[in-house]
């Protein structure tokens, strides 16, 4: 049987009244909240085409433009050194002296040699001349005639054969001074003083070119692939004649102050890297780079055309992709799927998905769902809020844009 309501404690009624009234009043105030609540505020740029000079970078290892290794060209006794090894050494200077003792002597005997030869062929020649007026007279026989000009020509090649020893004599005694052909940097000698130099240990040390360096790097078969492509396509134009500039970058991200010029392509791949072996000639009057030192290239002269540069963070990935938050003219927000290409400083192109005009919310797309209304800013100047278009809250305004 149902209680009389006179029988219910007066408390619990004024409870129940209580516990209604707010929970009449919190229904209230989350109705006139969701009524009442602004359109998130986002940032936007206005895109527009451009063309676009890109720089890639690599790794990238330095070779002497000129190594020379520094041989004796005769054997003999290693006198002195005659260089600080490790330093600069110009054209020309002397690095080591061999014992010249030895060639010397071997010159005075083709000197000698040499004089004897020639005093054969005078007396060959006044031998001939007394001859030949005989034979013509018929008191001596042709068979005279001929001995005496066979004597003088033998004679004659004696004295140039003499003459050949006294230059190797020469050039062998000049050997034993050993001077470097080139500037630049030197190595640690191979052999110390006193020891026997022959064939077999005949290397004496190195000298490396500084001045211009090499600086080699490689591409690999996909990024040859896509250059070639993007080309063929029109998507980037190459510096003419393909004068790409290269600039170094060093192991402390300070940049080089001399740039260079790529002056030697690799005819094939690697077979056992896969990569494509390109390399620039850089000046290096400071001796800055060394060989073998591992640096950074960083190769300019390309242009991307026509293409379209959002910030990173403007940039979303999804299960289908990646794809951008646009504002459209009804102030609403659209998710557009697009093509990415690669990262241009804080920016990546965007190939196909968007058109000139658009705005690309940049901040506040996290939020944001297809269809939903968005108050805008201009994210290069930090403006303030100006609502879409379309947008009917009592805010409404210009829209913003870059």
């Amino acid at each position: 049987m149902a209680k009389n309501l006179s029988t219910i404690p007066s408390r619990h009624i004024i409870s129940g009244v209580i516990l209604a009234a707010a929970l009449l009043l919190v229904a209230c105030n989350g109705e006139k909240k969701a009524t009442t609540q602004p359109p998130p505020l986002v940032s936007v740029i206005t895109i527009s085409q451009k063309d676009v000079p890109i720089a890639s970078e690599y790794v990238a290892q330095t070779q002497s433009s000129h190594l020379v290794n520094i041989q004796a060209r005769v054997s003999g006794f290693l006198d002195k050194r005659l260089y600080t090894e490790g330093a600069l050494v110009k054209e020309g200077q002397v690095l080591f002296q061999m014992d010249p003792k030895p060639f010397k002597v071997q010159l005075d005997q083709a000197v000698a040699a040499l004089v004897k030869q020639e005093a054969a062929l005078e007396t060959a020649r006044l031998n001939l001349e007394r001859t030949k007026p005989l034979t013509e007279q018929n008191a001596l026989s042709q068979r005279d005639l001929d001995d005496a000009t066979g004597q003088y020509q033998s004679a004659a090649a004696a004295v140039e054969q003499a003459k050949a020893q006294v230059e190797t004599a020469r050039l062998n005694l000049s050997y034993t001074t050993i001077t470097s052909p080139v500037t630049g940097v030197s190595s640690s000698a191979q052999q110390t003083d006193g020891t026997y130099i022959s064939a077999q240990n005949s290397l004496l040390t190195t000298v490396a070119v500084l001045s211009p360096i090499w600086v080699n790097f490689s591409l690999s078969e996909n990024e040859m692939q896509r250059y070639r492509n993007a080309l063929k396509l029109g998507l980037l134009r190459a510096p003419k004649d393909e004068n790409y500039e290269v600039e170094v970058i060093l192991s402390d991200g300070s940049l080089f102050p001399h740039t260079g010029r790529i002056t030697f392509a690799e005819p094939s791949y690697n077979a056992q890297t896969g990569t494509f072996l390109l390399r620039a000639s850089v000046n290096n009057p400071a001796g800055i780079l060394r060989p073998n030192q591992f640096v950074r290239v960083r190769v300019k002269g390309a242009v991307i055309l026509k293409s379209f540069l959002v910030p990173q963070r403007a940039v979303q990935q999804g299960s289908k992709g990646h794809f951008v938050w646009v504002v459209d003219r009804e102030g609403k927000a659209e998710q557009r799927p697009v093509v990415v290409g690669e990262w241009h400083g804080d920016d990546w192109f965007i190939f196909e998905g968007l058109r000139a005009g658009e705005q690309v919310v940049v901040d506040g797309g996290l939020t944001l769902h297809p269809g939903m209304p968005v108050s805008v800013k201009s994210s290069a100047t930090g403006g303030a809020e100006t609502p879409a278009a379309g947008d009917t809250s009592p805010k409404a305004g210009v829209k913003g844009g870059e």
